[in-house]
């Protein structure tokens, strides 16, 4: 008998039942929510006279629309302000942990589940916000949902769901200097497509990914989405588990040690068997760039971009170019750019900021760039603080800010004005996705947004290391 994959273990034993529909009844162990995708979910939990099912496993922060300069109340904004008071009421109600503003662990959901140790292997976890699968660094099985399936998960702790194909992507060898847990998953995708996941989960394997630190791990399933695919996860091993010892939600002493024992017992077989594997060589993966506007159209620091004809959906390439104004043929290496952005869900944690603070040590941004440095939780601006990282991005010219998504999608006040081109080491460079119509954004790694920040354009990072 074949051995069996850690998403098979994991579905199996918080499987509830079969609906009639033919869909798995899932149970979730861990929810966590924010202020966008809740307000009308408790609603509909009035409406219908129900309660949190489970509210011991519902943690709740504010990170989307919250400023990352002034934090004064009310908010500028009426719609922030709005949205930030309907949580506040709903968790108050209903009796959800919540970390707001005032408090030293308020952050970006999907940075603070991991720093508080609330993100564990073995787990299945939801929250309403497509880059869930980020927590799949930690093995574990995390699902990006909508509204109304945060209300089912509120009301019985449970979502009706589809089991998907299980791919495994094994990334081997070594990387090079200067070359990043982005950019392997910006090849990822480019190899796959934005659309080579859709009905499979990823599974994140090989020496590359085995070597990654779990902040690294994290960056890599955080864009599984991106690719199409709900979920992705990298199997539980030492790093996981000295990374969760000691932090505020995982056990002590006994306790410890029985869950280690789960955690390991996860993890999938030698003997697994996939519907699909994926090899990739760590050597091959150079310093990368998006030129369009999906992940999936992206090239290496050292390539020209490519012919529509050369995508399999060349109408969606030539429309990228029409948007974007670049040609075919040209370098990305030397693009300008008017704005940098560190920050986001992908690429806000302390490894990254001091990723980006080595390139940044000495040096000065650009005349005419704005430069903004955006961390991802409080712990983790406290922390950086602490090393003297906001230092070095302040005298290089740089901005420091309070926690928050900020111009990752732009539902604050951080914005792109007009035409301005980003180097954002965020996740998504669709239209309008920080904030123009008419932006254009650049995905790349921190320390590659780090140094077209100090150039004014796309450079190579591992000329400045």
């Amino acid at each position: 008998m074949a051995g069996r994959t850690l998403y098979d273990k994991i579905w199996e034993s918080h499987t509830v039942g079969i609906l009639p529909t033919g869909q798995t009844q899932l149970f979730i162990g861990l929810h966590l929510i924010h202020e966008i995708t809740t307000a009308p979910a408790f609603d509909m939990l009035r409406e219908q006279g129900m309660d949190v099912a489970f509210r011991e496993r519902t943690f709740a922060t504010v990170d989307h629309i919250v400023p990352t300069d002034a934090r004064s109340r009310p908010f500028f904004d009426q719609e922030a302000e709005d949205l930030t008071q309907a949580l506040e009421k709903n968790v108050q109600q209903f009796g959800i942990e919540f970390f707001g503003l005032d408090s030293p662990n308020q952050g970006i959901v999907h940075v603070i589940g991991p720093q508080l140790g609330l993100t564990q292997p073995g787990m299945t976890l939801a929250c309403g916000d497509s880059h869930t699968s980020t927590h799949g660094a930690f093995g574990t099985l995390a699902f990006g949902i909508g509204t109304s399936q945060v209300r089912d998960v509120l009301a019985t702790q449970t979502l009706a769901m589809d089991k998907l194909k299980l791919r495994r992507i094994s990334v081997n060898g070594a990387l090079g200097t200067g070359v990043y847990a982005k950019d392997v998953v910006l090849s990822i995708i480019r190899r796959l497509g934005v659309g080579g996941g859709k009905g499979f989960a990823y599974e994140y394997g090989g020496s590359v990914i085995d070597a990654m630190n779990m902040e690294e791990r994290m960056t890599v399933c955080n864009m599984s989405i991106e690719g199409g695919a709900l979920v992705g996860y990298v199997n539980p091993d030492k790093t996981t588990f000295d990374y969760l010892k000691g932090r505020r939600y995982i056990p002590s002493g006994t306790a410890f040690e029985r869950a280690l024992d789960y955690w390991k017992s996860v993890a999938s077989d030698a003997d697994a068997k996939y519907d699909d594997v994926v090899e990739m060589a760590g050597k091959d993966i150079e310093p990368t760039v998006t030129w369009g506007i999906n992940p999936g159209q992206a090239v290496g620091i050292s390539e020209k971009l490519p012919r529509p004809a050369e995508y399999a959906d060349p109408e969606g390439a030539k429309k990228a170019y029409e948007h974007m104004g670049w040609q075919p043929g040209a370098p990305i290496l030397g693009t300008p750019i008017n704005v940098a952005f560190i920050g986001s869900c992908t690429n806000s944690r302390l490894t990254d900021l001091r990723a980006a603070a080595e390139i940044a040590r000495g040096r000065k941004v650009q005349t005419g760039i704005r430069a903004l440095v955006v961390p991802g939780s409080a712990e983790v601006k406290k922390l950086a603080e602490a090393e003297g990282l906001h230092e070095i991005f302040t005298a290089a010219g740089f901005e420091w800010r309070e926690a928050g998504c900020s111009m990752c999608l732009a539902m604050n006040p951080d914005k792109l004005n007009g035409r301005e081109i980003s180097a954002s080491s965020s996740n998504r460079n669709f239209i309008g996705r920080q904030g123009s119509p008419t932006g254009r954004t650049l995905l790349m790694s921190p320390a590659m947004v780090a140094a077209a920040a100090l150039n004014g354009k796309v450079v190579d990072v591992r000329e400045y290391r």
